[in-house]
């Protein structure tokens, strides 16, 4: 009994596996195409019971986790090595693949936590795992392009051999693209004008990137 229970949950396990070379180009393509609509699919699909949740699609933190798998896998084909200057700590952590990946997925995550409790906060509705729970959701399909743009960004920078304005601009673009499509979103559910969506948006940035340094300064100095 024991045996049958572990061949089935291989059998669900390759099918998740391999289905994710299909799901995940599909995801890529709707969140490329049309950030908004994915993000308003990401909030349907909350509503659904939790088995039907996000059938013809990869949930939007398995896509953000997907997605930084496969761009340190393009930072390993580069060889890309850890900074001279790294600290011990964040050596270990470069170190792993896993402890990499799981890292970047935490740090990552802190911008559709912010963004997440900050609309909550301006509905004037209570923050609880429920409530927080879809706009986080929504939001981690833009930070999955946000992670990849950083990250093939920060590729270029270490390798010698390629511009540093090409990695900039990979960067600087993910940036203008992910704020662009923030304050639409903001705007949209908000309701409110350009101006004051895309200074919401640049502050819960603003804000996730101040608590990734407060989380990134004492590994450093470790």
């Amino acid at each position: 009994m024991d045996l049958l229970k572990i061949l089935r949950s291989f059998e669900e396990f390759i099918f998740e596996a391999t289905s994710w070379l299909i799901f995940y180009p599909m995801t890529l393509w709707r969140v490329v195409r049309d950030p908004l609509a994915a993000m308003e699919y990401s909030d349907r699909e909350q509503g659904d019971p939790e088995e039907r949740r996000y059938d013809d699609a990869l949930s939007p933190p398995l896509f953000l986790l997907a997605t930084l798998v496969l761009v340190n896998l393009v930072a390993v084909a580069a060889h890309v090595p850890p900074p001279p200057e790294a600290s011990e700590a964040m050596k270990a952590v470069a170190a792993s693949p896993q402890n990499l990946i799981l890292f970047r997925s935490l740090a990552f995550s802190l911008i559709p936590l912010v963004a997440a409790a900050s609309l909550l906060h301006r509905q004037g509705r209570r923050i609880s795992r429920e409530t927080l729970r879809a706009p986080f959701y929504a939001q981690c399909y833009l930070a999955a392009l946000c992670a990849a743009s950083v990250s093939i960004g920060t590729v270029v920078f270490q390798r010698p051999e390629l511009p540093n304005a090409v990695g900039a601009a990979i960067i600087a673009g993910g940036f203008l693209w992910f704020q662009a499509v923030q304050t639409a979103w903001f705007r949209r559910r908000l309701a409110v004008g350009w101006v004051k969506a895309a200074l919401l948006g640049l502050w819960a940035t603003v804000r996730a990137l101040a608590y990734l340094l407060a989380l990134l300064i004492p590994i450093a100095m470790l």
